[in-house]
């Protein structure tokens, strides 16, 4: 009180009122000023991104929203028109029951059934949200902090709202978030309504069958009233709807053996099941469904004893998405709208060090929210991880993932990597995948209009010219003219650029863990700034400007109404020049060398890097000189960046760091000190 009434008085009588009504609201809720400040900016990232998504599907034509919906209930729907649900072109890929339950939707406006369906389905992933939050497993010494509890609402919205489950279930208009909404109720549910748990499970199962999983793990786990409620409502329901709707009862449970051949082909990318991924692989006929029974049968053990576990270490979170993962793996389709129980399994704690426990979360919030070239490279090799990550994630969290029991030492107290440590290698890889994918969309999506990048290009020239630095032309006909030359710039054009900052990296992750993290860090603001240059101006280089005589020394003269530049053509957006990477990335590896050697011989190699880099690039014709400043002046920031951000970061003793095998980072290779050398 005494702290609070100082804090007031010292805003005094002129002082910012709105800002001290933030400060009290923040220490009401236990938290700081900055605390408070990120609690509000999480919460209007959440309702951002939520509101945007609704726009997204409102804003389209009415014939073009929620396009499995209006399939099933328009004006020429099965669910209005036809004797069959599962006949015709387009039939009903949802069981009997969910079909009964839409029917009456039928009646409703098709306008006024848009925007409901979209708010209600935004209703639904908010209520997920909510539930998952509040679900969060806690230690077994004290109870989940208020900070995480107050946090972890937005934080969840976001997430869900990002994921392509939702994503898609929003563009569809599909149904798939009930379900989890019911099995997370009912699962969770503790008490003398435990039994009306297991039947909200079943109505969940009558919906979207693979859920029915959640029955025997009722069981396992010591409720068995509650298993024979989920049992028993399923039978229920479906039963009835058998009794009302015989016909498509027979052709769903029967004819289609559960669904299984409905809608688009099961050997579909989107088809995320084992089932999907065997018949990816090739397989058909009685060996695959053999196979796919043996697997089925293995995981769905697996996963029910892994799930049991958790739940009696009390994170029943944990297991309700170790079991949901294990029905996405064993449905026979897992189609996208069905997917969301994997992004659940994110409250799942890996690893013992706490640079370590990132890995997972990570890697689940990638997978559902991007596609599966993302995550992987474009190398035939790896084609099936990224074809089958999802999956993959799916059989991780229900059959392999080590996740922490709450009675381990390492649950709420990991061990301190610290800042000299050496990164997780799994997470830099996959954070530098993702951050290859997301540079190389942002050329390929940023503003491509000839007429603004030539005018952007005329500009440059205009400058140089002024400054009497237009040495673009001379350059790179110098380089036309001299066969060696020209060979040897566009050797060094296509190879250099990745081959040397990649190596340098390797060397420093494995050799200098301290100066990686900083190196690294810098190297990431300033592609991050490039990336923003790209996007906001636009620029044709030299060789895509028409009428100048710039010659393209790899593809030859270009037509700047039909450039050929080989496999790039398609790939690429040629006008993100301004500024120039391949100047940049060389002075950010010069920079590296030099902090890193006392050689003086290392030292002039990595100072020639840059240089030579900016005379290749202008003897190529793909950059201006400006370009090149550009290209300094980003990688310049980055480290700027990087030095603020560790002045900020709580330092740590290297000797910490010889626990976890790490090298402190000794000087710099050349300098020895005088006691060293005794």
């Amino acid at each position: 009180m005494a702290a609070e009434t100082a804090a007031d008085r010292a805003e005094g009588p002129g002082g910012d009122e709105e800002g001290s009504y933030g400060r009290r609201f923040a220490r009401q809720l236990g938290l700081g000023t900055r605390g408070g400040m990120a609690l509000v900016g999480l919460w209007l990232l959440a309702l951002a991104l939520a509101a945007r998504q609704a726009a997204a599907v409102l804003r389209l034509p009415p014939d073009e929203r929620l396009v499995d919906l209006l399939t099933w209930i328009g004006d020429n729907g099965v669910l209005r028109v036809q004797d069959s649900l599962y006949d015709g072109e387009t039939p009903f890929t949802g069981t009997p029951f969910a079909g009964f339950v839409l029917k009456p939707l039928t009646r409703a406006a098709e306008q006024g059934l848009g925007v409901a369906w979209t708010i209600g389905t935004l209703l639904l992933v908010a209520a997920v949200g909510v539930v998952a939050a509040r679900a969060l497993p806690r230690s077994v010494s004290r109870p989940v902090s208020r900070r995480t509890a107050l946090f972890a609402v937005p934080v969840a919205l976001s997430l869900l709202v990002l994921s392509v489950p939702v994503r898609n279930t929003f563009h569809l208009g599909q149904t798939s978030v009930l379900p989890v909404l019911l099995v997370l109720v009912g699962w969770l549910m503790r008490g003398e309504g435990r039994q009306f748990g297991g039947a909200l499970i079943g109505v969940a199962a009558a919906l979207q069958p693979a859920v029915l999983l959640f029955a025997p793990l009722l069981w396992l786990t010591g409720r068995r009233p509650a298993a024979l409620a989920a049992g028993g409502t399923f039978a229920l329901c479906t039963l009835g709807t058998w009794v009302a709707m015989p016909d498509d009862s027979y052709a769903y449970w029967i004819h289609h053996i559960a669904g299984v051949g409905l809608g688009d082909p099961a050997d579909a990318t989107a088809n995320q099941s084992l089932h999907g991924a065997l018949l990816r692989a090739g397989l058909r006929g009685p060996f695959e469904i053999a196979l796919l029974a043996v697997l089925v049968a293995a995981v769905a053990w697996l996963a029910l004893r892994r799930a049991v576990r958790y739940a009696r270490d009390g994170q029943l979170l944990l297991a309700a998405a170790v079991a949901g993962c294990a029905a996405v793996a064993v449905s026979p389709t897992a189609w996208q709208h069905q997917q969301l129980w994997v992004l659940l399994a994110v409250v799942g704690r890996v690893g013992r060090r706490s640079g370590d426990r990132l890995v997972w979360p990570v890697f689940v919030v990638l997978v559902m929210s991007l596609d599966g070239d993302a995550l992987v490279p474009k190398v035939s090799a790896l084609t099936a991880l990224g074809d089958n990550a999802v999956l993959l994630a799916a059989l991780l969290a229900a059959c392999a993932m080590p996740f922490l029991s709450r009675t381990s030492e390492h649950w709420d107290r990991p061990e301190r990597s610290g800042l000299l440590s050496r990164p997780n290698l799994m997470l830099e890889l996959l954070l530098i995948r993702v951050g290859y994918w997301a540079y190389s969309w942002v050329r390929g999506h940023a503003p491509d209009s000839r007429h603004l990048a030539e005018g952007h290009g005329d500009q440059i020239l205009a400058i140089e010219r002024f400054l009497h630095i237009d040495m673009e032309h001379a350059l790179n006909h110098l380089a036309v003219r001299t066969g060696w030359l020209r060979d040897f710039s566009d050797f060094y054009y296509t190879t250099f650029h990745f081959l040397v900052p990649i190596t340098l990296l390797g060397f420093l992750y494995a050799r200098r863990p301290a100066r990686y993290r900083e190196s690294r860090t810098a190297l990431s603001f300033a592609t991050l700034l490039a990336l923003i240059g790209f996007w906001l101006y636009p620029l044709a280089p030299p060789r895509l400007m028409p009428g100048l005589g710039y010659v393209d020394t790899a593809h030859g003269p270009q037509d700047p109404n039909n450039p050929d530049f080989g496999a790039l053509t398609e790939l690429s957006n040629q006008y993100a020049a301004m500024p120039s990477l391949h100047v940049g990335w060389s002075l950010w590896c010069a920079v590296v060398v030099w902090k890193l050697t006392g050689r003086y011989w290392l030292r002039a190699l990595g100072a020639l890097y840059p240089a030579l880099t900016c005379f290749v690039v202008m003897a190529t014709a793909n950059h201006y000189l400006l370009d090149a400043v550009g290209g300094v002046l980003v990688v310049s920031a980055g480290f700027g960046i990087q030095r603020v951000l560790a002045k900020r970061l709580p330092q740590r003793d290297p000797a910490a760091d010889e626990v976890s095998g790490a090298d402190p980072d000794p000087a710099p290779v050349g300098r020895r000190s005088s006691g060293a050398s005794r």
